[in-house]
């Protein structure tokens, strides 16, 4: 239902220090200025679908993203529903399933991607001594929403001479 073209484009979403998480999208390519959307979620299967509270809008007061707190990321599938009206009339909605245990790994399908935005190493300790001309760093990898090996976790030292 809903005319052609008036469902949002682009949708993705963005977890960042460990439980915030953004979700973006592009307006319908023959959405209105008086086109209004408005994205629903269910992150797991046993929960209720929720509307967003925190919305992101654009510059004609369109809203174009929602921010989340509190997420909790499983190995479920989220659902998500973007739908709207304008001029009092229903648009295209749309609808996807991601599953959660994927965000983080770049999973790409369609027309949206998911990321995980990690925060960097914690409690970085640097020993230098004079005398043998070397340092030993130690770092705790990073806090993430769902990867529990630390063996997962590449890391690159850059060194600066000051």
């Amino acid at each position: 239902a809903g005319m052609n073209g008036t469902a949002i484009e682009n949708f993705a979403c963005v977890i960042f220090n460990v439980s915030f998480m953004n979700c973006t999208w592009h307006v319908g390519r023959t959405a209105t200025e008086d086109t209004q959307y408005f994205l629903y979620w269910r992150p797991r299967k046993k929960d209720d679908v929720t509307e967003c509270q925190n919305y992101i809008k654009d510059t004609c007061g369109r809203h174009i993203g929602c921010q989340f707190q509190n997420v909790t990321i499983e190995n479920s599938n989220a659902y998500f529903l973007v739908n709207g009206s304008r001029s009092g009339q229903s648009i295209q909605s749309y609808e996807k399933k991601i599953l959660l245990y994927q965000i983080g790994k770049h999973f790409f399908i369609s027309d949206y991607i998911t990321v995980e935005k990690l925060t960097p190493p914690l409690n970085v300790t640097v020993n230098c001594t004079e005398a043998s001309h070397r340092c030993c760093i130690w770092w705790q990898p990073p806090r993430t929403s769902h990867v529990k090996k630390s063996s997962c976790f590449k890391y690159e030292i850059v060194i600066e001479n000051k």
